[in-house]
């Protein structure tokens, strides 16, 4: 497991299940992770839903940082939007995260949590390999941008 779970977060910081009214904050958080491409765009809809199983760092009542574990079947489950201010970085607050996003999913019986990032050295510290078991690899082929996708939300939020 984590270095995170024998670490005590800093203070005045703190990790809680992220709450309905915590959407316009979370938005905003992303949107600087967006623009950058570190991690994809989502509607408020989808980050709404995202957010039942997501958690929120706060710094003295201020969302600071986000992450939620999509739970696809009892088999896979998947780290999303994971993102810390760049204000907060460097203070183990994405470890404290995943952390909390690892454990609800192992409470809720899921045999495998799978993370995609350009950070592989920070998710190996969190547990994670590049190896399913057997030596399998995950490999994807995209069938669309991100920028045919995001045209698209952005007509379907116009209607």
């Amino acid at each position: 497991m984590s270095d995170s779970t024998h670490k005590s977060l800093p203070e005045g910081y703190s990790i809680r299940p992220a709450l309905p009214e915590d959407l316009a904050a979370v938005h905003g958080l992303l949107k600087t992770f967006v623009d950058q491409k570190m991690i994809l765009r989502r509607t408020k809809a989808e980050l709404l839903a995202l957010m039942t199983t997501g958690f929120v760092a706060v710094f003295h009542g201020e969302v600071i940082g986000f992450s939620s574990v999509e739970i696809y079947s009892k088999k896979l489950s998947e780290i999303q939007c994971l993102a810390v201010s760049e204000l907060h970085q460097g203070k183990g607050l994405g470890g404290f995260l995943v952390a909390n996003c690892v454990e609800l999913a192992r409470k809720r019986g899921v045999m495998e949590v799978m993370a995609i990032s350009s950070s592989d050295k920070f998710l190996i510290n969190q547990g994670f390999d590049y190896s399913l078991p057997n030596q399998k690899k995950a490999l994807f082929i995209q069938l669309r941008t991100r920028e045919e996708v995001y045209a698209e939300q952005d007509e379907s939020s116009e209607e």
